[in-house]
């Protein structure tokens, strides 16, 4: 079977989360056995719309950035045009 598991923290915080470092390294010890692992790394694409409510001291370290501005002709309105 296949399993794909997902985390925002990095291996050597997973004793803190977990709370003990014994039990994390038995588990990423099981976990990592004939893994593929996949590190993305980059800004987070669901919190692009949201950059502007971020503060800037937070955005900087979680390198939030705005979605691209949209070119061309904007999307029409039909409430605009009855």
């Amino acid at each position: 079977g296949a399993m794909i598991l997902t985390s925002n923290r990095s291996f050597a915080e997973w004793g803190e989360v977990f709370g003990d470092p014994v039990v994390a390294t038995a588990l990423l010890d099981r976990l990592l056995h004939h893994a593929v692992v996949v590190q993305i790394e980059g800004a987070s694409y669901r919190l692009r719309s949201h950059a502007d409510l971020v503060p800037d001291h937070v955005r900087a370290n979680a390198r939030i950035t705005p979605p691209p501005k949209r070119r061309g002709r904007p999307p029409k309105n039909e409430a605009a045009n009855p």
